[in-house]
């Protein structure tokens, strides 16, 4: 038994639903990490002549187009129940995308996954199912916070040899080789798995603020090696960057990211069998930055981030589906016009998970019966082109 997301395990879990929602649900991507003890590390000759990237394997995960995450709610038990019975409802209700931090609640989301995935294995679903990701990169503390959170973080990080004081930025943040081992370590812990499919660097564009960029790579390069090596040992399967604005400014503002330059780098460590291959950031119809913002440079060419994904062969989930449900009311008349529908959360939701170069929308969920709620999507096929241009014509969305 594999104890990841697998091809066959994700295509079993798709065909539960078989004839249950529309197609377009799941989606086929890359499973980037199958058979790399056979490819071992390629040749970087790619890098060189982009042209001549070759396909890296013909594994392949299914993954559903609406994704559960758990970001928000109290760190209390009332809220883990909540928590770990949604997670439940999503993946019986046709979510295998499962999305958490382990500074979520104070460790608390990761531990109601972990309390899901035991009662989800007691129903008869395998962890072969389930894309589950984690995130690391903020200072946090565990299950509660401290009366001196700073006194906490330094005896915890400093004080026990896991971080320097300098690895540390802007008061909260570090993603320097040791940190990310023990924090790996805890997630493992906190959700009761050998392995994550997922792990990313949380918001590291918040380092921008006080080092320069050659230093910000050079730490990038730091934790690229580290997570290849979690890779070869099998706790994790693919690893990448979950931001805020990172990748939504335009080149040269401070927290500008480059994808071209910072897949660069995990090709430097590791060729083209590096296993930097997702991006998360904010996308819904108030923040349409990732399909219309030309603020990345792949090949020589100006490109959105969808663009120089889809180039560099870098899955791209949504967050902020909702935008903390800014995105759920009130939305401009013509968008059910375009779209249709019952509400507008259901429109908001539609939207993102329709567009193209997404692999899956997030969506947090700390109640069964919203999960429920939501997926009654899976209905629905995906937009057309043509509601997308009807949409658009519009210009602005939101």
């Amino acid at each position: 038994m594999n104890h990841y997301a697998t091809s066959e395990g994700t295509s079993k879990y798709a065909q539960r639903f078989a004839g249950r929602t529309a197609s377009g649900h799941f989606r086929s991507i890359p499973d980037h990490a199958a058979g790399i003890g056979a490819q071992g590390i390629a040749s970087q000759t790619s890098a060189d002549h982009p042209e001549d990237r070759a396909p890296l394997t013909a594994q392949h995960l299914t993954v559903s187009t609406l994704g559960i995450g758990t970001y928000l709610g109290d760190a209390d038990d009332a809220t883990d129940a909540a928590y770990t019975e949604a997670i439940i409802a999503a993946v019986e209700s046709g979510f295998n995308v499962v999305d958490t931090a382990i500074n979520y609640r104070l460790q608390r989301s990761e531990r109601s996954i972990g309390a899901a995935l035991k009662e989800l294995t007691r129903r008869g679903y395998a962890r072969e199912e389930i894309l589950l990701c984690t995130k690391a990169g903020y200072l946090t503390p565990d299950g509660s916070m401290p009366a001196d959170p700073a006194a906490y973080f330094r005896k915890e990080f400093v004080e026990s040899g896991i971080l320097k004081a300098d690895e540390i930025a802007a008061g909260c943040h570090a993603m320097a080789p040791k940190y990310l081992a023990d924090q790996l370590e805890r997630s493992l812990k906190n959700m009761g798995v050998e392995c994550v499919d997922v792990f990313y660097l949380h918001n590291p564009e918040t380092q921008l603020a006080e080092i320069p960029l050659g230093d910000f790579l050079a730490r990038l390069g730091a934790a690229f090696a580290f997570l290849e090596t979690m890779v070869g040992a099998g706790k994790i399967r693919a690893y990448g960057m979950a931001t805020w604005n990172g990748f939504r400014v335009p080149q040269g503002s401070p927290e500008h990211l480059s994808l071209a330059a910072i897949e660069s780098v995990a090709r430097e460590i590791a060729g083209d069998a590096h296993h930097f291959r997702y991006v998360q950031l904010p996308v819904n119809l108030g923040m349409t930055e990732a399909l219309t913002l030309q603020n990345q440079d792949v090949d020589g060419k100006q490109t959105t981030i969808v663009e120089s994904a889809d180039t560099l062969r870098i899955q791209i989930i949504a967050s902020a589906s909702l935008l903390q449900g800014r995105m759920a009311k009130r939305l401009p008349p013509f968008i059910a016009a375009a779209i249709g529908l019952e509400d507008d959360a259901q429109r908001a939701l539609q939207f993102v998970r329709s567009l193209p170069g997404m692999t899956s929308a997030l969506v947090g969920m700390r109640n069964a019966e919203h999960v429920r709620v939501n997926a009654r999507l899976f209905n629905v096929p995906v937009m057309t082109e043509e509601q997308f241009a009807k949409l658009f014509s519009r210009g602005e969305t939101a």
